[in-house]
């Protein structure tokens, strides 16, 4: 196989005039909005012969080129054992597990430590075939540095059904999140759409053109400095209660990526976000009955919440 950059040019349809380059560029070639970015800031696109930006609009009945990167090298899942992840539940359909934090869902390109995916391999257990190569089995993911409960399909069927599950956002999903100051109402909703942040590839925001998202969220406990939040997610998108709370000028303490206080981070000894995926509910795949699943807070979130009750005594 080749591999050598091909130059793929083909006419921009009419359906897409006005859209911006990367996401007419995403929709016409099935990259994801930021590769075709990342295409077009390296100079690789051009619309009617012009080298075009990101952000250039594109018109109907255009030509667009595009030089295509070479293949990349396929990732590979490695069985390595995951130290600290629990098995919480385990049947023939699928396999619950409390997932620690600094470890991935699944392999992608860049990421060198473990995964759970390569945990669950290296503990012998085999999942479903469904899915991309490296995320077989995975219907839903939890960010790498967010700790807790995560569900992953063993056979085809449970697969299918709780992807359509999570697609009809009838899954039960709520974390516990300990924020900055004291939300203000102390319950409430936050629906606001998210997408990718303008400036910072890595970071998200709260963006006219994002997708749906839809957070719920009641006071547990106030302390001093900042509030414990039991949070229920309507939708699931990447970063979503990081952003959102951040956007509502709360961040989860420790959450330096968002904006967080690190002088408070320090104090209290943390090293992430406090967020963490406490129980997840669904129907199971083989009959339909509901099944939750709940996991305590692990020492570094516990140890946090402890300073704050003693600052707040």
């Amino acid at each position: 196989m080749s591999t050598l950059p091909e130059t793929r040019a083909l006419p921009v349809p009419e359906g897409l005039e006005g859209e911006r380059v990367d996401a007419a560029l995403a929709r016409m070639l099935g990259f994801s909005r930021t590769k075709a970015a990342e295409l077009a800031a390296s100079g690789k696109v051009r619309l009617d012969g012009a080298e075009v930006g990101k952000s250039e609009r594109v018109t109907g009945g255009s030509w667009l080129e595009v030089e295509m990167p070479a293949p990349a090298v396929p990732v590979r899942i490695v069985a390595e054992p995951v130290e600290g992840m629990e098995i919480v539940h385990d049947d023939d359909d699928l396999v619950v597990v409390d997932k620690p934090v600094g470890v991935a869902a699944h392999p992608s390109p860049g990421w060198s430590g473990t995964t759970v995916i390569g945990g669950l391999a290296a503990a012998g257990y085999r999942v479903s075939t469904s899915g991309a190569a490296e995320r077989q089995g995975v219907v839903h993911r939890l960010d790498v540095g967010t700790s807790g409960l995560m569900v992953v399909a063993k056979s085809e069927r449970a697969y299918t059904r709780l992807k359509q599950q999570f697609r009809d956002r009838t899954v039960d999903k709520r974390y516990h999140a300990v924020v900055q100051g004291h939300p203000d109402p102390l319950s409430g909703t936050i629906d606001a759409p998210v997408g990718r942040h303008p400036q910072h590839d890595y970071k998200w925001a709260v963006t006219a053109d994002g997708k749906p998202a839809v957070t719920h969220y009641d006071l547990i406990e106030a302390f001093r400095a900042a509030s414990l939040l039991d949070i229920k997610l309507e939708t699931g998108r990447t970063h979503q209660i990081r952003v959102h709370m951040s956007a509502h000028r709360h961040p989860c303490v420790g959450d330096l990526t968002y904006g967080a206080d690190p002088t408070l981070a320090k104090r209290l000894g943390l090293t992430r976000q406090w967020l963490h995926a406490v129980r997840l509910g669904f129907a199971h795949p083989d009959d339909g009955r509901w099944v939750e699943f709940t996991t305590g807070y692990p020492a570094d979130l516990r140890s946090a919440l402890e300073t704050l009750r003693a600052e707040s005594a």
